[in-house]
């Protein structure tokens, strides 16, 4: 799928679908937005004026708390209105299409639509179909991409690494069908790591996955040798149904993520995980929980991210509204 449909015939961002097609200025002007809105969330009021009037659809057509709740404090914390969508009880179990369901929304002045699907190019087909003034972001479709997700991994690295030239970066587990992977991918060639890593079997590794411009390993320990940031994505338990993994045991043996695993890793690697975690299966507690994760501190960005990505999309940063832009805090 083409990122082209993302921007409008000035270049400027339109839409936001996937990382894939995203140049450095663009990825870095989503991070530095986000960092003026990181001050936000520790004011008092937790509110700026940039969407005052707008209307903020939630679509979820696939259940995500982390996601959706991030999005909605984040559209109000920009003071839109926001609507959540249950689709457990929307039209479309009754037979409407999602089409039918964005154009029956949309004659409700919706302004901006924040889709979650698990077919791969839903976003883009809504996007396709509404009208100019009408903004899409993806929130998720199906194996294909998760575009804000990637954003706040970039800024969350950013943050405690500081810059990304110097980097290895290694993405563990279910590659073959991540669209966290794929998005954080995408960013992280276009942001100039020098080295992406992803580490599982065969069995969840795409073929020819280094065209993606990684390196695959099979063996944890070797693919976790000298990392400066660690990846861990969630496993999807139908994965052992269609016989991908052998057993939960196996799986976390080789490749779930530990104290003794992570000594690989340089001694001030961060580790990260999109969420929710499977404990015990692909990462253990004492390093979820330990002084070299920051998946807490993904959450928490996850929300100043996608304010950023709201606030570009439906017109540009407004600087004159926005707070200072503080100074990346680096990981001790």
């Amino acid at each position: 799928m083409s990122g082209d449909l993302q921007f409008d015939s000035q270049g400027r961002l339109h839409h936001f679908l996937t990382t894939e097609g995203l140049d450095r200025d663009t990825i870095l002007q989503i991070l530095d937005t986000a960092e003026s809105f990181v001050s936000v969330g520790e004011r008092e009021i937790k509110k700026v004026p940039l969407l005052r009037g707008k209307t903020v659809v939630n679509l979820f057509f696939e259940s995500s708390t982390r996601t959706r709740t991030t999005f909605e404090i984040a559209a109000k914390r920009l003071s839109a209105d926001v609507i959540n969508v249950d689709t457990r009880v929307s039209s479309t179990t009754k037979g409407e299409t999602l089409l039918d369901t964005i154009r029956n929304l949309e004659a409700m002045h919706t302004d901006l639509f924040v889709v979650r699907h698990s077919r791969s190019g839903a976003a883009y087909l809504v996007a396709q179909h509404v009208p100019s003034h009408v903004r899409i972001i993806n929130a998720g479709d199906g194996s294909h991409a998760h575009p804000t997700q990637g954003m706040l991994d970039m800024f969350t690295i950013r943050r405690y690494k500081g810059s990304f030239e110097n980097l290895k970066v290694a993405i563990v587990g279910d590659i073959l069908h991540s669209r966290v992977a794929r998005s954080q991918i995408h960013a992280l060639t276009t942001l100039g790591v020098p080295e992406v890593r992803v580490i599982a079997p065969k069995t969840l590794l795409p073929t020819a996955v280094e065209r993606l411009g990684v390196h695959s390993y099979t063996d944890m320990r070797a693919g976790l040798d000298d990392i400066d940031v660690v990846i861990m994505l969630r496993l999807q338990r139908e994965r052992m149904e269609s016989a991908r993994i052998p057993s939960e045991q196996e799986y976390f043996n080789l490749y779930g993520l530990t104290t003794d695993k992570l000594r690989l890793a340089k001694k001030d690697a961060i580790v990260m995980h999109p969420g929710p975690m499977n404990r015990g299966l692909e990462i253990d507690s004492s390093v979820a929980d330990g002084p070299q994760s920051v998946i807490l501190p993904q959450v928490t960005n996850g929300i100043a991210v996608r304010m950023a990505v709201m606030a570009i999309i439906m017109g540009g940063k407004a600087q004159e509204e926005m707070p200072a832009k503080r100074p990346a805090r680096r990981h001790a």
